[in-house]
């Protein structure tokens, strides 16, 4: 077995969750954020710079990657960790997401899609059996089913051909799937923010007995309280005795609402993204290193925050770093950003353990300036 998940507690005051995935890299403990590593890098970051933040694991690209080094060079490396000197677990997506972003650039049918790279417009085609056999030979422990993530808005007709489809192409993942000692294939179930055919999706794959399970098509533009509500009926419903995963969510609001309402496992490109741009996520809301206000200010970043950053710069520097386009500045911010995540979901499961989980997410709510009377909404 590829993956094992044991539960450990479980909250008697929300439906918060501790746990561990074990998998053949290491133990990941439950909730956990994942810093994204798309083409086999986390931006600007080392391994042993995402090691001293406590990164536990990180998420790659199918898509990416299969269109530049190519699947076929990281397998000769030895698979994706041996190429990118990462010895904790990764996860990959399938590319779905990025496939179906394409817009007329792609062409979905029943055997897969066929779309025109974004680098050089070569033609190109990826089905379920391609992109299980992109990833087994890129070696990630947690591997994704290749999905139809559908567009926020949608027809009712429209998500139903999309959420039928993706189970398909999962039982053909599941069957193209040939190193399950050693990788895990998760599930992703889709249906728009359709009850009916977010609760069929999530019933077919659970029949397909798979490892572990991911909500796609999440955080795709829909109002939060709309995502709240799919999270609220679908996430009850998954298997308990598995990892659940919400794909694409990492502001610091959204993390603390998937993890009440059971959900394991988040990733986001936000904190780097964010981070490249100047912005910082800090204990008191978000800042913008850029403004004016900041050109004199000799104080961190945040003086509640224990990170490299925080510990040797000043705000007036880092202003200076990004407005010279120094590297040094989008590093600074990132290695900020991502231990302020990382570290947020550490305090949320010391939270979880003590019993005071929605305490602690009303006192965070209040200082980041959320507003809301109510802890389990946004």
């Amino acid at each position: 077995m590829a993956l094992g998940f044991k539960l450990l507690y479980e909250s008697k005051e929300c439906k918060a969750r501790l746990g561990e995935i074990i998998t053949p890299h290491g133990v990941i403990e439950t909730p956990i954020f994942m810093p994204v590593g798309t083409k086999a890098t986390v931006k600007t970051m080392t391994p042993e710079e995402l090691k001293d933040i406590n990164t536990q694991i990180i998420l790659s690209n199918t898509y990416h990657l299969y269109l530049r080094p190519g699947h076929d060079i990281i397998r000769e490396a030895g698979g994706l960790h041996k190429f990118m000197n990462w010895d904790r677990p990764i996860l990959t997506d399938s590319g779905g997401f990025q496939v179906f972003s394409l817009g007329n650039l792609r062409k979905i049918t029943e055997e897969g899609v066929r779309f025109k790279s974004y680098i050089d417009g070569s033609d190109h085609f990826i089905s379920p059996e391609k992109a299980i056999e992109i990833q087994n030979d890129l070696g990630s422990d947690i591997i994704m089913a290749f999905d139809e993530c559908t567009p926020y808005p949608s027809t009712y007709e429209y998500a139903k051909n999309s959420m039928e489809r993706t189970t398909r192409w999962a039982q053909r993942c599941k069957e193209a799937h040939n190193n399950t000692d050693n990788q895990a294939l998760f599930g992703i179930v889709q249906g728009s923010m359709f009850k009916d055919l977010r609760m069929e999706s999530l019933k077919q794959l659970i029949d397909l007995d798979l490892p572990g399970y991911a909500l796609g098509g999440l955080s795709v533009g829909e109002p939060a309280e709309i995502m709240n509500d799919v999270l609220d009926y679908t996430v009850e419903a998954m298997p308990r005795n598995k990892p659940r995963y919400l794909m694409g969510v990492g502001s610091p609001d959204y993390i603390f609402e998937a993890v009440t309402r059971g959900i394991d496992m988040a990733d986001c490109v936000l904190p780097t993204r964010m981070a490249r741009n100047g912005g910082f996520l800090t204990s008191q809301g978000r800042l913008t290193i850029k403004n004016a206000v900041h050109r004199n200010d000799f104080s961190p970043i945040d003086p509640e925050c224990g990170c490299y950053t925080c510990k040797n710069y000043s705000r007036a520097y880092i202003r200076h770093l990004f407005n010279e386009n120094e590297i040094l500045g989008g590093r600074l911010a990132t290695i900020h950003n991502l231990f302020f995540l990382i570290n947020l979901m550490k305090n949320i499961r010391i939270a979880i353990r003590e019993e005071n989980f929605l305490q602690f997410k009303r006192e965070f709510y209040k200082k980041y300036g959320y507003l809301t009377d109510n802890p389990t909404e946004v």
